[in-house]
């Protein structure tokens, strides 16, 4: 599948064609082609009307404001691994280590879970209704592949963690510190995960979200927030 956060001049994208933009002020017949080998920035997503955080409902900034906690987070567990690449491993870095995924069990799965019960069902729906989907006989829309991201976080997540775990077993020096770069490897490709996510989420489908989602549809959030997950919303 091919980049499905990029938007289409005609709004009803194909998303597994490739993103092709026309650079007419050079050159109205040369084309600029994106190939795989070549892809365009994901953290500069083309042709997505930005949306002040200050306009968004309650609920999307409760949720962008999990995303700040969550990014400081992921700056001290990158700092934590790094030094222990350098270092070696210690009680007090292990400590941080445990603190980082309990803080993943607490808050990140919680997080995902609204989102997922809550608010995806009704993004996903609007996407559709306004063409902003693939266009095979399932539509998916960017949804599918933020859902995607939760799966995939937590079986980074869970073999970083897996793999810190065994490490701390082997009496071996080598087998140790291979195991322990294995998990650290993961633990920065978690990190990079994540943060992509995030921006995703905060630049891309939350706006859509204000664009797309009724007065009706965040009057149905706010119930089902506080519902499912006791939370107060104006």
């Amino acid at each position: 599948m091919n980049n499905i956060f990029e938007k289409s001049e005609n709004q009803n994208p194909d998303y597994i064609k490739r993103f092709v933009e026309k650079d007419s002020a050079q050159d109205p017949v040369q084309e600029t082609v994106y190939s795989p080998m070549d892809p365009p920035d994901a953290y500069k997503p083309p042709a997505v009307d930005a949306v002040p955080y200050e306009q968004m409902h309650a609920s999307i900034q409760l949720l962008m404001d999990e995303h700040k906690t969550t990014l400081t987070k992921l700056d001290e567990f990158e700092k934590n691994l790094l030094a222990i690449r350098q270092d070696g491993i210690s009680k007090g870095r292990n400590s941080e280590l445990g603190a980082f995924f309990e803080f993943l069990d607490n808050n990140i799965v919680l997080h995902n879970l609204k989102e997922e019960r809550v608010l995806f069902p009704y993004i996903h729906d609007r996407m559709i209704e306004n063409g902003e989907c693939s266009t095979g006989p399932v539509p998916e829309t960017a949804i599918d592949i933020l859902e995607h991201d939760h799966i995939k976080m937590m079986e980074m997540a869970t073999l970083t963690f897996s793999l810190m775990g065994i490490s701390s077993r082997l009496t071996d020096v080598v087998s140790n510190a291979l195991l322990i770069d294995t998990a650290i490897e993961q633990g920065l490709a978690l990190i990079e995960l994540l943060r992509l996510h995030i921006f995703r989420e905060d630049n891309v489908v939350f706006p859509m979200a204000h664009k797309y989602l009724t007065e009706k549809d965040f009057e149905e959030i706010t119930k089902k927030m506080k519902k499912y997950f006791s939370i107060e919303l104006p």
